[in-house]
C-alpha cells in the first residue's frame, strides 16, 4: 500500500481540512488533524466547510501526553509559588502562545481559568519565535507541547513546573501533573484522529479503523509515539463516539473564548 502525505499548512489546519471535505468519498482521501478540528468552528465566523457533517469519523490515534508549563528559572520553584505570584500580582507574569487561538492560547487560559491566576497573553508565530523571549525572560512561561520543551528542560535553560495529564511523562518522571503540584482538576491532552470525507462507505471506515489498531498495538510503534509525546490510543471507538466528542469541543471551546473575549476573526 502507498500512502501519499499531502502537507497544507494555513488558516490553522483549516486549508487542508477544506481540502478533504471537498473529496470524493471513496476512500482514497483521509484528513489526519488534531482536536483543533473542535476548536477552527471557534476561531473563524465561517469555514469553507461543517466540521461535524462534513466528516466521518475513524478512529483517534493518540492522546498526547498532556502540555507542560515552562517558566524561565527566575520566575518561580514550583507550581503552588508561581500561582501565588500570579494571583497576587495580576498581570505580572506574561506568557507566549504559538498564536491566538492556538491549543498553547487555550492550554494557558484554562489554567488561568483553574486556578485563578492572572497572567499576559503575547502571541508569536509558532513555538521556535517565542523561545528567545522565553530566555531572556522577557516573557515568563508558556505551554506547549514537552518535546518542545524538553531539550531546554534537562539543558536547565527552563525550569518545567507541570503537566497537563492524568499521569507523569516517562521522559519527565520527575516534574509532577498539575493535580500533584496542586492545580486540581487542570488536565488539557489534545488529541488526533482520521476522518473521511461524509459519504464514504462504513466499510472502508471500518477496514482502516481496524488496520491502525493493529499497528498500534505493535511495541516499537507503542515506543515511538511516547518518545514524541503520543500515547497510541487501542480499542473499539465509533464514528458516532468521535463525533459526540467534537460536538462537546466544539460547545467548550466557545464556552471559554467567551470567557476571555477570544472573537472570531
Amino acid at each position: 500500500m502507498t500512502i501519499v502525505i499531502d502537507n497544507r499548512p494555513g488558516a490553522g489546519t483549516a486549508l487542508g481540512t477544506d481540502v478533504v471535505a471537498k473529496s470524493a468519498a471513496d476512500g482514497y482521501t483521509m484528513l489526519l488533524t488534531s482536536s483543533t478540528h473542535g476548536s477552527l468552528p471557534v476561531l473563524y465566523k465561517s469555514l469553507p466547510y461543517d466540521a461535524v457533517k462534513d466528516f466521518i469519523p475513524i478512529t483517534i490515534i493518540a492522546d498526547s501526553v498532556g502540555f507542560l508549563l515552562v517558566a524561565h528559572p527566575s520566575v518561580a520553584p514550583t507550581l503552588a509559588s508561581f500561582i501565588a505570584i500570579a494571583k497576587s500580582q495580576p498581570g505580572k507574569l506574561s506568557y507566549g502562545s504559538a498564536g491566538i487561538g492556538n491549543a498553547s492560547h487555550f492550554a494557558a487560559e484554562i489554567f488561568n481559568s483553574m486556578t485563578g491566576a492572572q497572567t499576559t497573553h503575547v502571541p508569536y508565530k509558532g513555538v521556535v519565535q517565542l523561545m528567545p523571549d522565553l530566555f531572556s525572560g522577557r516573557i515568563q512561561f508558556s505551554m506547549g507541547p514537552p518535546t518542545a520543551f524538553l531539550q531546554y528542560v534537562k539543558a536547565g535553560k527552563l525550569n518545567a513546573l507541570g503537566i497537563t495529564s492524568h499521569a507523569r511523562w516517562s521522559e519527565l518522571p520527575d516534574v509532577p501533573t498539575m493535580d500533584e503540584a496542586g492545580a486540581k482538576g487542570v488536565v488539557f491532552a489534545p488529541w488526533y484522529g482520521l476522518w473521511f470525507p461524509a459519504g464514504t462507505p462504513e466499510q472502508y471506515v471500518i477496514r482502516i479503523r481496524t488496520e491502525i489498531d493493529k499497528a498500534l498495538r505493535d511495541p516499537e510503534v507503542r515506543r515511538a509515539y511516547t518518545l514524541e509525546g503520543f500515547l497510541p490510543r487501542t480499542g473499539p471507538i465509533t464514528s458516532a463516539e468521535i463525533t459526540k466528542k467534537i460536538v462537546e469541543e466544539i460547545e467548550a471551546n466557545r464556552t471559554l473564548a467567551a470567557k476571555i473575549g477570544l472573537k472570531p476573526e
